[in-house]
């Protein structure tokens, strides 16, 4: 396991070792204790245990997010597509923090199977880049109505550049609806 550090200091992008013959290939798509090691190693935080897992099937141009929950529920997530491909987001929501508004992408997908780190006080989404994207999260708490939130994916103050390439994004409602981060409750 390789982790690689993004423009936001706690957000990591892990690329497992994947070992492959004439058969296939074989790899250790998570591994506690190396994920805490290398943590520390890098000087971040070791996370809360993962609690709960979830799985979303997408379209092409279906946008999920920006979402985050609020403490004493609020998530880390570490994220990964085992089919289709995604573009994936983080932004710091938390205030006082220097990279506060900023975001990072990163392309997920069957084929380079890397993963994201994402720690609580960000939000998170992203963007199916093909038909039938299979996304995977392992979360630090689990799914709470009471203190999930939305920020809206093309907040301008934040400037997501979302891979679109022309595409009008697949939204629900609440998405569509969310306030923007200037208006949004943050860590």
């Amino acid at each position: 396991m390789k982790l690689i550090e993004t423009a936001l200091h706690d957000v990591l992008i892990i690329e497992p070792a994947v070992f492959g013959d004439d058969r296939g290939w074989f790899m250790e798509s998570f591994n506690q204790a190396r994920f805490e090691a290398e943590l520390t190693r890098l000087g971040r935080p070791v996370p809360r245990p993962f609690v709960q897992d979830n799985h979303s099937c997408s379209r092409k141009g279906v946008l999920r997010g920006l979402h985050y929950q609020l403490a004493p529920r609020a998530q880390g997530k570490l994220v990964r597509v085992v089919q289709g491909a995604a573009f994936d987001v983080a932004v710091d929501i938390r205030k006082g923090s220097p990279t506060f508004g900023q975001w990072v992408g990163v392309e997920l997908n069957a084929d380079n199977r890397r993963q994201l780190w994402i720690p609580e006080g960000f939000a998170h989404g992203f963007v199916a880049l093909e038909d039938d994207t299979h996304f995977l999260y392992k979360t630090t708490d689990t799914y709470s109505k009471e203190h999930e939130r939305s920020i809206r994916w093309d907040d301008a103050d934040i400037g997501i550049d979302w891979p679109l390439n022309g595409m009008t994004p697949l939204l629900t409602q609440k998405d569509a609806e969310a306030p923007v981060l200037q208006h949004a409750d943050t860590f």
